[in-house]
């Protein structure tokens, strides 16, 4: 049995059964945009301003995603090197900022080091998720955005502190 959106939803269930896959594709579109005007106004932990749908930390294969789908959605950060010795390297830079990540969004989040990902191979993925709302209902996107806005955000404020001790991975 799955335990996580990522087992449970493979690319094709990001689109509705009643929706052609370009609708899918447009609402999506809608939605990251519509997420993207409300977190415009929103400084970075820097002060500056931020594409929050598409953050880069500005360290190769580490990235912050957020994925809204049908059933569920998650934001989380992905370790995507293809050296299994360099992504557990990075998971384990992540494990020892674990106190502070946690700290910073207030909650825990899940850690897998070795997950299959739908392009056919194994990343790390620290991430928290929601159930129960879909990117396909408008009536749920003020819970994605309320989801995934205060994580973000807090994903910004604990790399800005993090990431100097990432600097010799880069």
């Amino acid at each position: 049995m799955a335990t996580n959106i990522f087992e449970r939803y493979s690319p094709s269930t990001y689109f509705a059964p009643m929706y052609t896959r370009k609708d899918a594709s447009r609402i999506r579109q809608e939605f990251w945009t519509t997420f993207g005007r409300y977190m415009d106004p929103v400084p970075s932990a820097e002060g500056m301003n931020i594409n929050w749908v598409n953050y880069h930390t500005m360290l190769k294969d580490v990235y912050f995603r957020m994925d809204a789908a049908q059933n569920a959605s998650a934001i989380y950060i992905s370790i995507e090197h293809r050296d299994p010795e360099i992504r557990q390297l990075h998971f384990g830079r992540f494990m020892g900022s674990k106190e502070m990540l946690h700290g910073m969004l207030k909650e825990e989040w899940v850690w897998e080091l070795n997950v299959p990902s739908g392009e056919s191979k194994i990343i790390g993925r620290i991430y928290k998720e929601i159930a129960g709302v879909s990117v396909f209902n408008k009536d749920h996107w003020p819970d994605l955005i309320s989801f995934f806005k205060p994580r973000i955000i807090a994903l910004d404020r604990f790399w800005e502190n993090a990431k100097y001790g990432f600097e010799d991975l880069g």
